[in-house]
């Protein structure tokens, strides 16, 4: 069985899709996938042991200027290469109007999520095969549950296998002093980012601790923030601009990472490092980083859970985003060493991801 897999973006949410194949592959021995995905996390699928052929769009870049586009021959190629198989499947877990514009150019039976449970009203009707999945359910779990629905297979919901080849990550290009923590502190969000002081302190807590700090950069921003966060500790490396597999390298040979609500940390997650996240807009229940050893740090504020990209509170506040001035460094250190970080990871304790309650 051949079956296409529909998942442009974003990094977090294309890792957390991954757990969804490998319930597949186990029910149905010998089936393989195709993925198409945006062109900026074309790498993540190719880390699953049953993705074959992975095909990148670039509608994101495209569409800034379709004339060009279409000149230099890119989105041609691109249908060439979608149509060139008739599919058995073709399941779109995203269901965006984006997505399901995706799918729709696919040959083969379209499946998606119904009306009441798409991302974006209108992408139901590309799809032959609707399904209800409740929006209440974690993400990783809704995206099993879509393809298990389309594929027809049943699969034990409390266990959450990713399926990564670490072998595909390939090494890093660098050689880091060990022990290292990873401090993942950028994030596309405004109302996600804790504050520099705060992960300043914390690094100083931890390089007195006789640990190393890894501050992955990316753009030119991220880069500035985490040569401010290093604060010249000798003992705090600032990455050059790296793939997301070679970030993903870094992060497996971790002791624990310290992060945000973004994409680094779900790759944390799927590898089963030990990691503390730090919740604030987002919640960690509908999208929270899953796997073995991963605690979330979520505050008591009252406005919680906003899913606003930008913090609108007005009331008195030290800093914004206001629901994170009660997850102090303090707190976060505590948690760490709670992880008895010098003896992971050769134990078990603290099992499957679980909720860290209100920081008060």
């Amino acid at each position: 069985m051949h079956v296409l897999i529909v998942r442009l973006s974003s990094m977090g949410d294309l890792v957390q899709t991954l757990p969804a194949l490998t319930d597949a592959s186990r029910a149905i021995p010998g089936i393989r996938f195709d993925w198409i995905v945006d062109e900026s996390f074309a790498q993540v699928p190719t880390w699953h042991k049953n993705v074959e052929t992975v095909m990148p769009s670039a509608f994101r870049r495209w569409r800034r200027n379709w004339s060009q586009a279409f000149k230099n021959g890119e989105p041609q190629d691109f249908l060439r290469k979608v149509r060139s198989r008739k599919y058995d499947l073709v399941v779109d877990v995203q269901c965006e109007l984006k997505s399901a514009l995706a799918s729709r150019l696919a040959r083969g039976v379209r499946y998606g999520y119904d009306r009441r449970a798409v991302h974006e009203w209108g992408a139901q009707f590309a799809y032959q095969n609707k399904f209800f999945v409740p929006k209440e359910m974690h993400s990783i779990q809704r995206m099993r549950r879509l393809l298990a629905n389309a594929l027809k297979y049943d699969y034990a919901e409390s266990e959450i296998d990713y399926g990564i080849d670490r072998t595909r990550l390939g090494s890093p290009r660098m050689d880091l002093r060990r022990p290292y923590l990873v401090f993942i502190h950028s994030t596309s969000w405004a109302s996600k980012c804790w504050p520099e002081f705060y992960w300043q302190e914390l690094t100083r807590k931890a390089v007195n601790a006789g640990f190393s700090i890894v501050l992955p950069s990316g753009d030119e921003a991220e880069r500035e923030r985490s040569l401010r966060i290093a604060n010249n500790h000798e003992r705090a490396i600032v990455l050059p601009q790296l793939s997301i597999s070679e970030k993903a390298a870094i992060i497996s040979g971790a002791r624990a990472t310290v992060g945000l609500d973004t994409g680094l940390s779900h790759i944390a997650a799927a590898l089963d490092i030990p990691s503390i996240t730090i919740y604030g807009a987002t919640d960690p229940l509908l999208v929270g980083a899953s796997g073995k050893h991963q605690l979330h740090m979520v505050s008591g504020f009252e406005c919680i859970r906003c899913h606003q990209v930008q913090c609108t509170y007005t009331g008195v506040a030290e800093f914004r985003p206001a629901c994170l001035v009660e997850i102090t460094p303090d707190n976060v250190w505590q948690q760490l060493e709670d992880f008895s970080l010098h003896d992971l990871p050769h134990r078990e304790a603290l099992g499957a991801s679980r909720l860290l309650g209100a920081i008060s």
